[in-house]
């Protein structure tokens, strides 16, 4: 079954989000994991694309948007099925992905700004209703 994680940031601070997803698509992928990232909107995939070329000065992330190769190591898409199944999903979105079932594993990235805790808070209890158990992650 998929093991399912919410990531808790100790701030409100949106930015913390999207470099926490930054830091997960390195570390699945440095384990060799298939990483899907997906985004709320397209507007946030090319703010992350962007975010994900600078991350690491050191070491290049192999990633690419959905539309422009479902294949690369980490993608970014919304509401697109993984192109591999049984990878990492790092969800930024505010609902659950209709592709559950095809990764291995989900991350939630939770953060204490206060629409995203009630948005996170209910997503837990809909994982519970469809039968996994999530677990929560201080960071």
């Amino acid at each position: 079954m998929t093991r399912v994680e919410f990531y808790v940031l100790p701030d409100a601070e949106p930015a913390g989000r999207l470099r926490a997803a930054c830091q997960l698509a390195a570390k699945g992928w440095q384990h060799g994991l298939r990483v899907f990232v997906r985004c709320e909107d397209p507007a946030q995939c090319e703010h992350l694309d962007e975010l994900l070329w600078r991350f690491r000065a050191e070491r290049f992330i192999p990633h690419e948007r959905y539309l422009e190769d479902p294949q690369a190591p980490v993608v970014l898409g919304c509401d697109e099925p993984p192109a591999q199944p049984q990878g990492l999903l790092v969800n930024l979105a505010p609902t659950l992905s209709a592709h559950l079932e095809q990764f291995s594993r989900v991350i939630e990235i939770v953060n204490q700004e206060p629409e995203r805790l009630a948005l996170s808070r209910e997503n837990f209890r809909r994982y519970r209703r469809h039968g996994y158990d999530p677990k929560r992650v201080e960071l």
